[in-house]
């Protein structure tokens, strides 16, 4: 997915290098919380986005995805139940909720939807600035 090869490759320029406990659990954040975007988020004609910044001063990478929908809201974070063992999906926000330090969605605040976020621990302090990749759902 392209959104996990941008955010891959951000996070190695920010000095968290491919093949590290902290780059690996960031992609895969980013890859559930897309991935999401697109199953239960899409509204035709309309792209999710993604944004990737380091917290400052903690030095937690926070990855926001932002979708178009507003009747498909998920569960808070003390709301999240683990799915029965036949379904099929509902476990992405559980992957989620098990790797970062702190995760939640809000209303989105520039128009109809929302935004999922969460924060992932990284042992180093990277210095790095916001960056907002847009990303096609398409």
């Amino acid at each position: 997915m392209t959104a996990r090869r941008l955010a891959a490759h951000r996070l190695d320029a920010w000095g968290i290098p491919y093949g590290t406990r902290p780059h690996d659990e960031i992609v895969l954040v980013v890859g559930e919380l897309t991935a999401n975007a697109v199953r239960h988020g899409h509204v035709p004609g309309r792209d999710f986005h993604l944004l990737q910044y380091v917290v400052a001063p903690s030095g937690r990478v926070r990855v926001e995805v932002t979708d178009s929908r507003t009747e498909r809201m998920p569960p808070d974070p003390e709301g999240l139940r683990a799915s029965g063992g036949e379904d099929a999906s509902g476990r992405g926000l559980l992957l989620v909720a098990g790797i970062a330090e702190r995760w939640g969605w809000c209303p989105r605040a520039t128009g109809p939807g929302k935004t999922v976020w969460a924060e992932c621990e990284v042992s180093e302090n990277p210095a790095a600035p916001v960056t907002a990749v847009p990303v096609s759902s398409a």
